[in-house]
């Protein structure tokens, strides 16, 4: 882990600078994440806990100044400019409509970042789906000495894996855009899963801990680059 006397300027730094990027008005209480609510009939709405559960480890965590709750938005509302990381989930079916791809490839392109992450079965529908949005730039498999898997905690072997689903390793995938990485797709693995309350799924502890602590780097990342 990072020592936050040595980090804190550069994230704070950091993260006005994108907020100055994206965000169209003011986001009260500090940064927030905000849940895609997409179209296509899979349940974008899956793990209520994982991201409260994440903006309460990364304020406990660091010094960033984050909200105490995500916030919800469709990718053809203008409110997604007022937020510089949004999230999105899920087991089924994803689609984006024209007008949604074309402000979601805003966005991103102002400043925003996209992490996805699959909740077992929305893979096809995501790489179909994301390749409307940024057709000229490839999802591509991220190494292991990558930043966001040392923003700050240490992943030397890359995503961690939480849940079986497929077998075989996880898979950290991402997608640059003007030399920027926009998009962070992380499958068969579901850290989303390992981040919700511990009834939950029964995980066991260092599971819960690695998928916040992968969390937590991923968000970091974000505002920070």
């Amino acid at each position: 882990m990072r020592s936050l006397r040595t980090t804190l300027p550069g994230l704070v730094l950091a993260g006005l600078i994108l907020v100055t990027i994206v965000v169209t008005g003011a986001v009260p209480r500090g940064v927030t994440v905000a849940q895609v609510k997409y179209r296509g009939g899979g349940d974008w709405y899956a793990n209520p806990t994982a991201l409260p559960n994440l903006l309460t480890a990364l304020r406990a965590r660091t010094e960033i100044e984050v909200a105490e709750r995500p916030a919800t938005v469709s990718l053809d509302d203008e409110e997604l400019f007022l937020y510089p990381i949004i999230h999105m989930t899920g087991h089924g079916r994803v689609t984006f409509a024209p007008d949604e791809a074309v402000n979601l490839r805003s966005y991103l392109e102002r400043g925003g970042f996209l992490w996805a992450d699959d909740n077992y079965g929305m893979d096809q529908y995501f790489r179909a789906e994301i390749q409307k949005v940024l057709p000229d730039d490839p999802l591509v498999e991220l190494p292991h000495d990558h930043d966001i898997y040392h923003s700050f905690y240490d992943f030397t072997s890359g995503l961690p894996k939480i849940h079986e689903h497929d077998g075989g390793p996880p898979h950290g995938y991402g997608i640059y855009h003007d030399g920027r990485l926009v998009v962070f797709y992380s499958f068969n693995t579901d850290i989303g899963d390992g981040m919700e309350d511990s009834e939950v799924h029964n995980d066991p502890p260092e599971k819960r801990e690695a998928a916040l602590r992968m969390g937590v780097n991923i968000l970091v990342y974000a505002l920070t680059h």
